[in-house]
């Protein structure tokens, strides 16, 4: 039962997001680049959260910037997913030199410092929405590609996959019919925790300055109001408070969605196992 309200809370907050992103010309009055006011105009009737610097909507910025931080969570899970999974999945199931060699390299990834080396492809490559996905799923698919490789060995020894090979049952039936539906719910977490750590690896980055230039992005406003000084007048309430507290909302509900799965997951197994 728990683990249904965690998975709901998540599911409702995410949606919240959803909502916002996909509404966000009929929420808005303004574009996020559009000047609409004066400098560091206080919040209004007219602008709920206030100007930046240049006199854009603060509240504009941060509703679109929802579209590009959700945009940028979802490719680099995704990617990450893709080469995580194949990589897993192949190396547990074929075992022999086929393992050896992509566990190898998972090994050569995973030692290299993830955030280090984020902060190095990001500044070679020109910070836009589709690098800073690329970066963020290239470097972090070693995690879940081995926690896919112990699962899929698991399933491979067991008995019942043994009596189906014995049947004359072929690699293709049996990784897409038995060994994929044994470990989609930990895909699905797995996914879940990576669109988590993508939508903070990117507020980080754009906060220091390595983000897109053109995107609005929550770690976008974040810098800029940190290199005007927001810190040290009272714009800090309106325009560094909200964004900050949309990331931190949005991961809350991703890792509500996450517990949840794992919670289901692990309570199937153990009446299974039982």
């Amino acid at each position: 039962m728990k683990n249904k309200r965690y998975f709901f809370i998540g599911i409702g907050i995410v949606g919240f997001f959803l909502i916002l992103a996909t509404a966000a010309p009929w929420i808005t009055s303004y574009s996020p680049s559009e000047i609409v006011g004066s400098s560091f105009m206080k919040p209004c009737k007219e602008h709920f959260l206030g100007t930046n610097d240049i006199g854009q909507d603060i509240f504009s910025e941060i509703v679109y910037g929802t579209r590009y931080s959700l945009l940028i969570g979802f490719l680099a899970a995704a990617l990450s997913w893709l080469i995580g999974s194949v990589v897993g999945i192949v190396s547990g199931w074929f075992g022999g030199v086929v393992d050896d060699i992509l566990m190898k390299i998972t090994t050569f990834v995973i030692t290299i410092p993830y955030f280090p080396l984020v902060i190095v492809l990001s500044a070679f490559m020109k910070g836009n929405l589709f690098t800073t996905a690329f970066v963020l799923g290239i470097t972090s698919w070693p995690g879940m590609a081995r926690v896919f490789r112990s699962q899929t060995m698991k399933i491979k020894s067991s008995e019942y996959i043994t009596s189906i090979q014995g049947m004359g049952a072929g690699n293709r039936y049996l990784l897409i019919h038995h060994v994929l539906p044994e470990i989609l719910p930990l895909m699905i977490y797995n996914v879940i925790m990576r669109f988590k750590s993508a939508i903070l690896s990117e507020s980080s980055l754009s906060f220091l300055g390595l983000g897109s230039a053109v995107n609005k992005s929550w770690g976008t406003i974040l810098y800029y109001a940190q290199a005007k000084n927001a810190f040290l007048t009272d714009a800090w309430i309106w325009w560094i408070l909200p964004p900050g507290i949309m990331i931190i909302l949005l991961v809350f509900g991703l890792m509500m969605i996450a517990y949840g799965i794992e919670g289901t997951a692990n309570q199937r197994l153990e009446e299974k196992n039982g």
